[in-house]
C-alpha cells in the first residue's frame, strides 16, 4: 500500500483547524474546524471552490458560532426551559423523541408499518443480539 504524503498546503489548513479548535473552546478538531482552516488558508482548490459557492470566512464563522451555541438544534426543538439533567451529553446530542411525540412536533410515519413492526420486534428480544 502506498503511503499518502501531506503537502505543506495540508498541513497549514491541519494547523489553522486546529488553532480555530482550541479559539472555540473546543477539545477536538472537526470537520466545522477543517472548513475554516481551508478559508483562512485560502490558496487551495478547495478554498477557490468554496469561495465560488458563497462561502467565506466571516459568515462561515458566524453560522458556526450560531449552530456550536445551540448545539445544531432549531429553537423549536429546544425545551421551553433549560433543566438540568443526569444526562447533559444525552441531551446536548440526542433529541427525545418521547417529548416531541407528546408535544406533537413529530412528522406522521405514514406506511412504514411493516418496517416499525420490524424494529420493534428485534428491540424485544431478550435473548438474541440485535442485528448489526
Amino acid at each position: 500500500m502506498q503511503q499518502i504524503i501531506p503537502t505543506s498546503r495540508v498541513k497549514k489548513v491541519i494547523e489553522v483547524a486546529f488553532e480555530e479548535a482550541k479559539r472555540m473552546n473546543n477539545t477536538y478538531v472537526g470537520t466545522e474546524h477543517l472548513l475554516l482552516g481551508l478559508l483562512i488558508e485560502g490558496e487551495g482548490i478547495a478554498a477557490h471552490v468554496l469561495e465560488d459557492m458563497g462561502a467565506n470566512l466571516g459568515k462561515v464563522r458566524t453560522e458556526l458560532d450560531s449552530q456550536l451555541n445551540n448545539h445544531g438544534v432549531d429553537d423549536e426543538a429546544l425545551p421551553e426551559q433549560e433543566k438540568t439533567t443526569k444526562t447533559p451529553l444525552l441531551d446536548q446530542f440526542c433529541r427525545d423523541l418521547t417529548e416531541l411525540a407528546q408535544k406533537n412536533r413529530l412528522d406522521p410515519v405514514i406506511g412504514r408499518e411493516m418496517e416499525i413492526e420490524r424494529v420493534v420486534q428485534i428491540l424485544s428480544r431478550r435473548t438474541k443480539n440485535n442485528p448489526a
